[in-house]
């Protein structure tokens, strides 16, 4: 999955891509263009005689972006531009405003709003602006002032810019009618660019004591001020910025405005003032990444590679908002001609102990006979393996914008783009000057990057053919085949056992010095950390040079270990990566977001555009096969059964499959089992000398199992009436288990839910194999899934309700939707949708695809439980009522003073059952 726009109709037509990397767009005018040249007011209209449209001032250009998209966005460069002024019309000229650009080339880009390479219009050509609202000295002033800046060689051109920048930037103070509340503590006010890929737009930087204010000095964002408030922001984390320790990148979570902000103060000292101050606030709750711990769960194979390697990558400046310092994944396949591709064969891997530059001798050998003829500092490689090329070299497809902002409006040659899997490798063994190494979209996501889906035009080759999809190996059937083979490559036994010695090369303490020389890893100084001090640098065009070269050629990651990285200890089952990663530029379509409805009271509206008139009757003919209980006398359901045998509150209570017993477990710590044919309790365990907080009955009805306080998972075999496993689980309490499609998936306190084979031997469990896990930013509480939905959902302490992929266990979206812990929550996968209860008294229904609230209801007392017959629900309140719940109309249609004191589970599996805080258990039937 990508999060890049492709496809900007309907979008603002102008963005920064469109100008050349790191150009800054000041200010607009709304002014009308005439292609035909000007014609005074006076005169009749004629065909093409005007277009309306903006003209964007920026530092080493002007556009003019039409409102109608049938006409091409017009990019003025100022080297280009021999002259600006005013129009003189007659008497008419100080009315109609016209400025005039005189220039020998203009770049036509988007026509129709489709994303092609640059037409590039040469030849001495007036073009003529009238302004609607400014006077012509407000826009002849500033461009004027840039067009002087064009004329100046490179580095005294960069020098005039930036005071023009500073300039604009001490005139432009913060908003203070944007604060959200006029009362906050304003702590910090300072003056950073906003970074994202090959684009920097400067700014103003607020921070009070709850939000971080951004507020840009154009318009060129959405919002006028981003507002992030300080409770939302999950990491900060300082970054290299260009080889220098200017950046901090800022990462928050899904209910934020943005989910990550990349700034770039003017000095070091900046950055850490902003950095010590954020950091000391309250409100700030930052996820701890120790490197130790998270080495130590790659290495006992807890962390997947994949994961960890990203891990990696942030902690050594690498960020996907960077190009010059993207995220770098290995080859690990060499074999791209089989028609089968076996992981078992080790010489389908590429050698990780070596870098691309050193797989191939012959070429090693011929590098290193220039070595001599090189002035010092020596080095082998004259190219990277990761630089802003090479990342649009595989994103081409995707990032079409992105090629064409680095390229000056062109494409590559169709030749040389990313055609071929198998001729791209070859090439990093053979080529020259080609050491590159992957992204991590070649181990994450569909593949999408390897797909041509013809809106753009690339060219045709030389053979004649054009520029298509990827060519694949012949062991991949499509792309996410590919992408999957790739995945199931990385997380083998081989690289698990020599990934160590990549990230030696590319983290560790190979990276630098003798151990680098001897291991061929040696690239230009240039690319290296503390290399060069731009600031002691006084010759303007020799920085800028320089500058540019570190933009452009690549940066080495930062050093994160300067002795041998310790091996991975045990493979095990393939850990399946644990984080849903934007494998991509961080550049998020535009999303609608449905309004909240939000009843304080009263009946609420159809969530299906259904008769609010609901015949509850109707709705038993929609309930699974078997169901005993008719909910249009639910009033009148008596209990069929009631019995006090737990000491402590009721915590779990199930039915057995075949409806002849009820389990149960309470925080006495007891698990109980009653008989319905002998109306007596046939067993009493005590499981343990803590709380027991959820049972599962399997449907052998011969095993269950309890999970507890003790942070265990118990399996107790009636057959044979013992614990036949005791499985240490967790690292806290156990909060509920579930059992779906012989996995057991516990939830715990510690933030993880963790999933487990069962293994069963004439049908009873014998063993149980750990999978995985899903990590959470506090304790879990509660979790559903449905059978084949391949999808969990998670509830939190913290209010945070979370859907996880369970197919490669990541996480596919997570909002904040609970002011408090979820208590529970229930999947209905027919209509989509997640029904959610809080200790905020709240019941609310999520939409499961867009994961956008469309329902929230405050009640009288909060929900502990959820269970469900058909499409309607049942919920068990802190009240003691059993309530039923109509979710198409968002209605109570039934309710029955169940318990005194608070309901904490039910089980609706062919009758209705209840347990409660009272210790009581009852078995609900209908009255005579």
């Amino acid at each position: 999955m990508t999060f890049l726009e492709t496809d900007t109709l309907g979008q603002e037509r102008f963005s920064l891509l469109l100008l050349e990397p790191g150009e800054i767009y000041f200010e607009d005018f709304s002014v009308y263009f005439y292609p035909d040249g000007y014609v005074d007011s006076s005169s009749p209209p004629t065909v093409n005689k005007e277009q309306r449209g903006h003209l964007k001032v920026c530092s080493k250009s002007v556009v003019f972006v039409p409102k109608d998209i049938q006409w091409p966005i017009l990019k003025f460069p100022m080297q280009n531009v021999k002259v600006i002024e005013e129009h003189q019309v007659g008497l008419l000229s100080k009315i109609d405003k016209i400025l005039k650009i005189t220039s020998d080339q203009c770049v036509e880009m988007k026509k129709n709003n489709i994303i092609a390479p640059f037409g590039f219009k040469k030849g001495l050509a007036d073009y003529f602006f009238r302004l609607n609202y400014a006077t012509l000295d407000d826009a002849l002033g500033p461009i004027c002032q840039i067009h002087r800046a064009s004329t100046l060689p490179p580095a005294e051109q960069a020098a005039m810019i930036s005071v023009i920048v500073l300039s604009r930037r001490s005139r432009v103070k913060f908003n203070t009618s944007w604060l959200e509340d006029l009362y906050e503590n304003i702590l910090l006010e300072t003056q950073a660019d906003r970074i994202t890929p090959l684009a920097t737009n400067p700014g103003r930087i607020m921070l009070t004591s709850s939000r971080l204010y951004f507020q840009p000095f154009n318009n060129i964002d959405r919002w006028p001020v981003l507002k992030i408030r300080i409770k939302d922001i999950r990491q900060i984390i300082l970054r290299r910025f260009l080889l220098r320790q200017l950046g901090v990148e800022i990462e928050c979570c899904d209910t934020a405005p943005v989910t990550h902000l990349y700034l770039a103060m003017k000095t070091e000292a900046d950055r850490n003032e902003f950095y010590e101050k954020i950091t000391h606030l309250e409100e700030l709750q930052l996820e701890e990444r120790r490197q130790e711990d998270m080495t130590l769960r790659w290495q006992s194979g807890i962390t997947s590679n994949y994961d960890y390697l990203l891990y990696l990558n942030s902690m050594a400046d690498r960020s996907f908002n960077d190009l010059t310092q993207y995220p770098v994944m290995p080859w690990v396949v060499q074999d791209y001609h089989s028609s089968q591709l076996d992981l078992d064969d080790e010489s389908t891997f590429r050698d990780l102990s070596k870098p691309i530059g050193a797989l191939n001798e012959e070429r090693l050998q011929k590098i290193k006979e220039r070595l001599p003829d090189l002035p010092e500092p020596k080095f082998l490689y004259g190219s990277h393996y990761s630089n802003p090329g090479y990342v649009l070299f595989f994103l081409a497809r995707i990032a079409p914008e992105y090629v064409l902002c680095l390229q000056n409006g062109r494409f590559d040659h169709p030749d040389r783009m990313f055609n071929s899997i198998q001729d791209t490798w070859t090439n990093c063994l053979t080529g020259a000057s080609d050491f590159k190494e992957l992204i991590p979209e070649f181990y994450a996501g569909s593949g999408e990057f390897l797909v041509h889906n013809g809106v753009i035009n690339f060219g045709f080759r030389n053979d004649g053919r054009p520029v298509g999809d990827v060519s694949l190996p012949p062991w991949a059937s499509d792309p996410k085949d590919f992408i999957c083979k790739l995945q199931e490559a990385l997380e083998s036994d081989y690289v698990s056992r020599h990934l160590h010695l990549w990230i030696d090369l590319i983290f560790g303490y190979k990276q630098h010095g003798e151990a680098a020389m001897e291991a061929d890893n040696v690239f230009h100084y240039l690319t290296y950390e503390g290399s060069v001090d731009l600031q002691r640098i006084k010759d303007l065009n020799e920085r800028a040079c320089l500058e540019t070269q570190i933009m452009e050629f690549g940066q080495t990651p930062k050093q994160l270990f300067t002795s041998p990285h310790p091996q991975r200890l045990t493979s095990g089952p393939i850990p399946r990566p644990l984080v849903a990663h934007s494998v991509s530029l961080h550049i998020k379509p535009e999303v609608q977001v449905v309004s909240n409805v939000h009843l304080e009271g009263g009946d609420a509206p159809s969530l299906m555009q259904t008769n609010l008139s609901v015949d509850v009757a109707d709705k038993q003919d929609d309930k699974e096969e078997g169901t005993a209980v008719n909910f249009k006398n639910f009033d009148s359901l008596t209990p069929q059964l009631e019995y006090t045998l737990h000491k402590n509150i009721v915590t779990a209570v199930h039915m057995s499959a075949d409806e002849k017993n009820i389990f149960s477990v309470s925080h006495d710590g007891l698990l109980k089992m009653y008989s319905l044919e002998e109306q007596r309790q046939l067993r009493s365990v005590n499981l343990s000398s803590m709380p027991l907080s959820s049972c599962v009955v399997m449907p052998d009805n011969k095993t269950i199992i309890a999970g507890s306080w003790d942070n265990n998972v118990y399996f107790y075999s009636i057959e044979y009436g013992s614990v036949q496993e005791t499985l240490q689980a967790h690292d806290d309490a156990v909060s509920c288990i579930m059992w779906m499609e012989r996995v057991l998936y516990t939830a715990s306190w510690d933030g993880t839910v963790k999933m487990w084979q069962l293994e069963e031997e004439q049908d009873s469990v014998t063993h149980s194999e750990y999978l995985g896990q899903l990590d959470h930013e506090d304790g879990v509480l509660c979790m559903d899934t449905q059978a084949s939905c391949r999808r969990l959902v998670t509830g939190s302490r913290d209010g945070h309700l979370a859907l996880w992929d369970l197919d490669h266990c990541y996480l596919v979206s997570s909002i904040s939707l609970h002011d408090g812990p979820i208590n529970a929550c229930y999947m209905c996968l027919e209509s989509r949708r997640i029904v959610t209860c809080g200790a905020d008294r709240l019941l609310k229904v999520t939409d499961m695809d867009t994961m956008t609230e469309m329902f929230a209801k405050d009640l009288t007392h909060p929900v502990l439980c959820i269970g469900a017959l058909g499409s309607l629900l049942v919920t068990g309140n802190a009240a003691g009522l059993l309530q039923v719940w109509d979710m198409d109309v968002g209605q109570v249609v039934a309710q029955l003073e169940a318990h005194k004191g608070g309901i904490t589970s039910i089980d609706t599996r062919g009758v209705l059952l209840s347990g409660g805080e009272d210790r009581c258990i009852r078995l609900w039937k209908p009255g005579p």
